[in-house]
């Protein structure tokens, strides 16, 4: 199964290709899924562009992405968008639309309160584990781990040239702690986004890609759009293994990690 990532925290200066409001993540997501998509993440956004977990913002999102598309949607609930955990669970048990699934940090202050108030309103949960953090050690002892839809195991190392042995350090770690048996979703970022993507189909398991994760075709060239890199992944796991990459590529190019509510505002473990 491959996800795609439809805009994640990343801005939309210099680039055309970052999806950023309803009308144009609805277009992205449908591209995408006829490119092959299975599955969709998104980040929604304000109007002035800033990550958001309210109803409000959330709602016109999920209405216009359905309306084109009829595989699962899932959201972020990552504390940048909201980093008081209490409201962050408070905007979840306000939700008028469900998402199918949300993504939950488990490093993050609140992750088993956040969990809990999803899986209270029926909407599946994505565990995200980071590389460089104690996720793993955190999931393994919580008692909502056997309720998670899936593990997403996430490599935030943007180099090619270390990502694939940043992924296998965190896929011990979720074996050494234990992930409750759910299914694992392998996915990297920037440099690191096809080594760790390949490797993820030689395991046989789930992986994503999308503008989220990298802006770059595997060739290194810019890509046009979402089913630009879902058409690229489809062919780069069609090919078995297979090293490929550019082992110098490295970099964060277009994430909006600096502003408010950038990821860069909290530990990303590189």
């Amino acid at each position: 199964m491959v996800q795609v990532c439809l805009n994640g925290s990343r801005n939309a200066a210099g680039s055309g290709v970052v999806p950023m409001v309803p009308a144009e993540l609805a277009d992205a997501a449908g591209k995408a899924v006829a490119a092959g998509a299975r599955d969709i993440h998104v980040h929604p956004r304000s109007p002035c562009g800033r990550e958001s977990l309210a109803p409000g913002v959330l709602t016109p999102v999920l209405e216009a992405v359905r309306a084109v598309v009829d595989v699962p949607v899932g959201v972020t609930t990552g504390a940048w968008a909201e980093p008081d955990p209490e409201r962050r669970a408070a905007c979840v048990r306000a939700w008028p639309v469900l998402p199918d699934h949300a993504s939950v940090n488990w490093h993050e202050p609140g992750a088993e309160a956040v969990a809990t108030a999803l899986l209270e309103r029926g909407v599946g949960v994505e565990a995200g584990i980071w590389s460089g953090t104690d996720g793993a050690e955190r999931f393994a002892a919580s008692p909502l781990g056997p309720r998670v839809l899936r593990v997403l195991a996430e490599v935030m190392d943007p180099c090619a040239g270390s990502a694939r042995k940043t992924a296998h350090g965190l896929l011990r770690a979720l074996d050494a702690y234990g992930a409750h048996g759910r299914p694992v979703l392998l996915h990297g970022e920037d440099g690191g986004a096809w080594p760790v993507l390949r490797l993820a189909g030689e395991l046989g398991l789930a992986t994503r890609i999308g503008v989220e994760d990298t802006l770059l075709l595997p060739d290194g060239s810019p890509a046009a759009s979402n089913a630009e890199l879902v058409r690229a992944a489809l062919r780069e796991l069609a090919r078995g293994p297979s090293e490929g990459g550019r082992p110098w590529a490295c970099g964060t190019a277009g994430r909006d990690d600096t502003g408010p509510g950038g990821r860069g505002t909290l530990p990303r473990g590189r």
